[in-house]
């Protein structure tokens, strides 16, 4: 029976174009171009300036190659970039070199992924070009991540670009739904008969009732200290807020487990201690914002945090001696 060459061919290429359609669909990296009045020196100023325009919660650098940052959104993402290639107003790249996206089942999603921010001029305008190379429609956070990036891009980046003044909190409601959705975090609690004065002293001397070994100091807003466990655990932290004998707020600035393969589990993370009278007792509560039971370490540091506020910590208050661990 002969077949008619022309149905043949036609069906091969609907074939093929559909089949183009679908890998196209699932390599496309997420893009969007901005245009301004403003000069591409002064695009390139402006995306520079991180902090202005994605996140307040920034440390580091993002001006020269080489330079690494960190933002943090909460405790539902952490990410570090570095700046792998800047060519003067024309082109910036970033290599995500470390991420952990808490609302994920694969929390590194974004790890080993380029962000790409091209300028060029076109008809006496400006125009950038914002690429996340690897965010792609078939990966977890496409959705969520793409509506992000717009949100940034075209209601905090190209603002700030043309005003001077960005949003970088356009996400603030956002991020708390995504940071209530997703997480269970740990939280303990004790009540003593001392004072919410007494309480507050304890907690601000963690090597009282942490760890012998801490060095740096741990009473003060803006102090930082310095935390290890043998070659098992070690960990910087920042005290972010300081209200006396109410609230006490640790941010993980960096942190390393011997133990877990996700090696960004605590980075970003905040540690509360928060203060109360309480029908004529003190009342401590202690949560670990961002150690939710899908962590590797959770049963570990779930005993461990249970140990040092309740037992430790709990023993300091009350007769003046905690059980940190010891000096090696």
């Amino acid at each position: 029976m002969l077949i008619n060459s022309t149905i043949v061919l036609t069906v091969l290429a609907f074939t093929i174009a559909t089949d183009n359609d679908e890998q196209t669909m699932k390599t496309t990296d997420f893009t969007l171009t901005l245009t301004t009045d403003k000069s591409p020196a002064e695009a390139f100023a402006a995306i520079n300036n991180v902090k202005a325009w994605w996140n307040e919660d920034f440390s580091g650098a993002s001006q020269k190659l080489n330079d690494e940052f960190d933002v943090r959104f909460g405790d539902v993402h952490y990410s570090r970039q570095r700046l792998t290639e800047v060519i003067p107003n024309k082109k910036v790249t970033w290599l995500v070199t470390t991420s952990r996206l808490s609302f994920l089942k694969n929390h590194g999603e974004w790890t080993g992924t380029t962000i790409t921010f091209e300028i060029t001029e076109n008809n006496g305008k400006t125009e950038i070009k914002f690429t996340h190379h690897g965010l792609t429609p078939q990966i977890e956070c496409y959705k969520d991540c793409k509506n992000g990036w717009t949100q940034f891009l075209e209601h905090s980046l190209i603002d700030y670009i043309n005003t001077g003044k960005g949003n970088p909190n356009v996400l603030n409601t956002k991020v708390a739904e995504k940071a209530a959705e997703s997480h269970e975090d740990y939280t303990t609690s004790f009540e003593v008969t001392q004072s919410v004065g007494a309480v507050f002293n304890a907690v601000t001397n963690p090597s009282g009732w942490w760890s012998e070994e801490i060095t740096g100091g741990a009473a003060k807003q803006g102090d930082k200290f310095y935390y290890h466990y043998k070659d098992i655990h070690s960990c910087t932290m920042e005290l972010v807020e300081v209200v006396p004998n109410k609230k006490v707020v640790w941010k993980v600035l960096d942190n390393h487990f011997n133990f877990t393969k996700d090696k960004t589990e605590w980075l970003g993370n905040t540690i509360s201690f928060e203060i109360a009278e309480k029908d004529g007792k003190t009342q401590l509560v202690f949560t670990h914002h961002g150690l939710v039971p899908a962590y590797e370490c959770y049963n570990i540091c779930n005993d461990a945090w249970t140990g040092y506020i309740n037992g430790s910590l709990k023993n300091l208050v009350e007769t003046g001696k905690g059980q940190p661990n010891g000096k090696e």
